[in-house]
């Protein structure tokens, strides 16, 4: 939690923006939600010209599809500013308009996500859960940051 895939046309984005974009997206994640930044994934998924339709038609030019799975349980005007936050990373980093973002919220309750061998925490309660894990993995995730 959260899991993040970006979508885009092969070739569209450069390695460079890659990065800056996971970095923003784990970065704006942890500053909205609260959530440790360790928990963060970015995928990327780059589609084959032909492979994407909208409207029914092939996909041409700066479309860009951000799903991100996370924890069920914040309230609604959390999530909607998580959701703009997001996409105003996608604008700027990839250099498109607001209306060339799509991004997609799917929430999934935490009694049902295994990450780093254990069962996760509700919202909110990520320092207890770190607190009783045991030593060894417990520190594994101090060294990934905060």
């Amino acid at each position: 939690m959260p899991t993040y895939t970006v979508h885009s046309l092969a070739g569209f984005l450069h390695a460079e923006q890659k990065a800056a974009i996971a970095k923003e997206i784990t970065q704006t994640h942890s500053a909205v939600t609260g959530a440790n930044t360790f928990f963060a994934q970015v995928m990327f998924a780059d589609c084959r010209e032909g492979d994407w339709y909208l409207g029914g038609v092939p996909l041409s030019g700066k479309q860009v599809y951000l799903s991100g799975h996370i924890r069920a349980g914040r309230p609604p005007e959390l999530k909607n500013k998580l959701l703009l936050a997001l996409r105003d990373v996608v604008v700027k980093t990839a250099g498109i308009q607001n209306h060339e973002v799509w991004a997609y919220l799917i929430e999934l309750p935490p009694s049902n996500m295994v990450e780093y061998g254990h069962v996760l925490p509700e919202a909110g309660q990520e320092g207890l859960w770190l607190a009783n894990l045991p030593a060894e993995d417990r520190r594994r995730l101090e060294e990934l940051g905060s």
